[in-house]
């Protein structure tokens, strides 16, 4: 025995049988270890996937979401805008009907004291004409004394306003 390793018969046997249980032993632990692990890997990059795609279509519903919301929150925007205008023309109108029926009640009420005032105006002068032939009568009867009678004493006064007109008590 000069060598290391010879190569005989017991060796090439040992070789062949080892090989062979390498084999035996790589198909089993094929099937009952690596084939397992293989499925789990298999299912966990499915769950995986399936995982990122539903993330993927709910980051799109979120952003589909959200694009609605600020539709509506803009419709929103524009309908309170929208109320607020009318709102601002409704009391604009109101103020002019209000303004308008004050000017309309203030322009009635300016005739009304007129008609009043012409109305004492007209009283004042009549009461002023009466005072001023009760007044004639009255120095007349004390510069006549008791010769004239009443008829003629009243043709008397009536003849004196007109002689006077009736411009002068208006004025």
């Amino acid at each position: 025995m000069d060598r290391l390793i010879a190569f005989d018969a017991q060796l090439l046997h040992d070789a062949v049988l080892t090989g062979i249980n390498v084999f035996v032993l790589f198909f089993c632990l094929s099937y009952l270890l690596f084939n397992p692990v293989r499925d789990v890997l298999e299912k966990r990059r499915k769950k995986i996937t399936g995982e990122l795609e539903q993330a993927a279509s709910d980051q799109k519903s979120a952003a589909a979401l959200k694009e609605e919301y600020e539709a509506k929150l803009k419709d929103v925007n524009k309908e309170a805008e929208g109320i607020l205008e009318a709102a601002r023309k409704k009391a604009k109108t109101r103020e002019a009907e209000i303004v308008e029926e004050a000017k309309t009640e203030a322009a009635r009420i300016i005739e009304r004291a007129n008609r009043e005032i012409e109305l004492e105006k007209k009283k004042a002068m009549d009461d002023l004409k009466q005072d001023v032939v009760n007044i004639a009568a009255l120095m007349a009867q004390k510069a006549i004394g008791n010769s004239i009678d009443v008829k003629i004493q009243d043709t008397l006064i009536d003849e004196t306003l007109k002689e006077m007109g009736e411009f002068t008590w208006q004025s």
